[in-house]
């Protein structure tokens, strides 16, 4: 069943974060373990990462947008001093009991309105930007210590404007592999979705 953010998250009346280890749980069964019930080969070197999730009921808007989740590396990133990185590390520890390689953190306000569908879709959109580093030919890294995997932060397929596609069209746009995908219809359909979830989808 696809977990839902606690009340002392979603009711706060103040900001809150609370970390999601049900949310770990369910992604690893269902898009990323060997048996996962929508398995997508995609994440398959998440198989190998710890990943940490929160909710929160922060509101966040980028360039105009209303933010509703966001991946990012476990372990705090840019120029810090040294009690401000030690604090941040402290946190993200009390939070998952250990330096996760990624966190990603969902807006609980937008998750208790949004459909499975859409759950499922932000979900393994936030998972695709948790990636394997490449080396120079392509090849995936992995750390010569541990044998790891070597993870970064991976951007968007596609960034690019309607206008320029309804205008120049999508192979001049560099986005025709999108658009391939998108007339083919969605691998996943609602029906699989509630299987998994055990919640009742209404029909569209």
């Amino acid at each position: 069943m696809i977990p839902m953010p606690p009340s002392d998250v979603a009711d706060a009346l103040c900001d809150a974060f609370a970390p999601a280890p049900d949310m770990g749980a369910w992604a690893r069964e269902t898009f990323i373990a060997e048996d996962a019930d929508l398995l997508n080969e995609d994440h398959a070197h998440l198989r190998a990462a710890s990943l940490g999730f929160l909710w929160t009921n922060v509101g966040n808007t980028k360039k105009g947008r209303m933010v509703i989740g966001q991946a990012e590396p476990g372990a705090p990133q840019g120029a810090m001093g040294k009690w401000s990185r030690a604090r941040a590390e402290l946190q993200v520890a009390e939070w998952f009991g250990t330096i996760p390689d990624f966190i990603i953190t969902l807006q609980a306000d937008w998750w208790l309105s949004a459909t499975d569908p859409q759950r499922c879709a932000l979900v393994e959109h936030e998972l695709y930007h948790c990636a394997q580093a490449t080396d120079a030919f392509g090849a995936p890294k992995f750390n010569k210590q541990t044998g790891r995997p070597s993870f970064t932060m991976r951007g968007h397929d596609v960034e690019e404007f309607v206008g320029v596609v309804r205008r120049y069209g999508a192979t001049t746009a560099g986005v025709q592999e999108m658009v391939d995908a998108a007339q083919a219809g969605p691998e996943i359909g609602e029906a699989e979705i509630s299987s998994i979830c055990g919640v009742c989808l209404r029909a569209a």
